[in-house]
């Protein structure tokens, strides 16, 4: 066939892919979806992946190909163009790619069981477009400490392994609880568990200065005494309930986040002391569910119960209200309380929050 064939198809394909990623980046902005292809410097830089292992060439699938090196912006996240690409280069591989002509390998970065591509982003997006499945490449591997798979991509996984790695490494709590759990699904949230410690060990150790004791919570004796005193009694509630059947794919470190942000909104609006874990947990199942028909019943009833002027929060009793609510006017504080009061102090620590952060994670 013709150059000028060659060249029209080129285009035609340039301007369907064009609009493709238009519509995508549209949807990106109403759901919030990041369209980007995803950082090589970013991910490496996290996992500290720079120790080269091995350098081969090999036909490597696309649909495993998730970032690029430096023009992780020039592209959506399948490869699509945007405007900022240019057109004859992008046409002129096209056509290349049509034709006997061919393109030559294209150079990727390896980290688990994905890549990055290092040379070659017109190339991809191209063939990408013309429904090839693979791609020969130049191929770079680095050692990372976490294996990483092409799922852990999809929804941001791989920073969660990242800061779940980062966490433990910080407070060694698969060592010294074994077992426990602290899986999340959402970014973002280990940082918040940090600062939960600090605030505990900043009231502990108030308490003990207060009962004339001389021995310090440490680093250690933090985690073990917030694990052990706060998350997992709130975990057990959980269980005890069965919360976690109420909202399917979450995690028991999810739900207890989010019951923290339920009780300490609970208690700043009726001027209550910090509710014990079994309390939490019903009134937070009262008006939370990730089902909708439950979600849609529990609107109904927050409406009837506001409506009928109940002082009082859904699946609270007046004997446990009162109790909270005296405990409060006695001066006992919450955790939001405490973290104002600490704020100064914790602010030289090395995991400073601002307050707001450790509330407004929960819509």
């Amino acid at each position: 066939m013709s150059t000028e064939y060659h060249d029209a198809v080129a285009r035609q394909h340039y301007s369907v892919s064009l609009r493709k990623a238009q519509l995508i980046d549209l949807m990106g902005l109403i759901t919030g979806a990041d369209t980007d292809l995803v950082s090589f410097d970013e991910v490496a830089s996290r996992l500290k992946a720079r120790q080269e292992i091995s350098h081969r060439t090999e036909d490597v699938p696309l649909d495993k190909i998730v970032g690029s090196v430096g023009r992780y912006k020039d592209f959506t996240r399948e490869f699509l163009p945007r405007s900022n690409v240019n057109i004859f280069r992008w046409a002129k591989i096209d056509a290349a790619i049509n034709s006997l002509e061919g393109v030559p390998p294209i150079e990727l970065y390896k980290l688990g069981d994905v890549y990055f591509v290092r040379d070659g982003n017109h190339r991809v997006s191209v063939a990408r477009a013309n429904e090839i499945d693979h791609i020969e490449a130049f191929v770079t591997e680095l050692k990372t400490p976490i294996p990483l798979t092409l799922s852990d991509f999809e929804r941001d996984l791989w920073i969660i392994k990242i800061e779940y790695v980062e966490f433990m490494a910080e407070t060694h709590l698969d060592l010294l609880r074994p077992g426990a759990d602290i899986s999340m699904t959402v970014p973002g949230r280990y940082e918040i568990l940090l600062h939960q410690i600090e605030v505990h060990r900043y009231l502990r150790n108030l308490d003990l200065e207060r009962e004339g004791r001389e021995e310090r919570l440490g680093q250690t004796e933090s985690v073990v005494s917030w694990y052990d005193t706060v998350y997992l009694p709130v975990v057990e509630a959980m269980r005890h309930h069965r919360l976690l059947e109420h909202f399917p794919g979450r995690t028991e470190a999810d739900l207890y986040l989010w019951i923290i942000k339920h009780r300490e909104a609970l208690a700043s609006r009726y001027d209550l002391a910090p509710l014990d874990p079994d309390t939490a947990v019903t009134t937070f199942a009262e008006t939370h569910s990730d089902r909708p028909l439950e979600r849609t019943i529990q609107g109904l009833r927050q409406g009837l119960h506001w409506t009928l002027g109940d002082e009082r929060p859904l699946g609270m009793s007046e004997e446990v209200f009162e109790d909270a609510r005296a405990r409060h006017d006695a001066g006992e504080r919450t955790l939001r309380e405490a973290e104002e009061e600490a704020a100064q102090e914790l602010a030289e620590t090395k995991v400073p929050v601002e307050p707001d952060v450790l509330y407004d994670f929960l819509d």
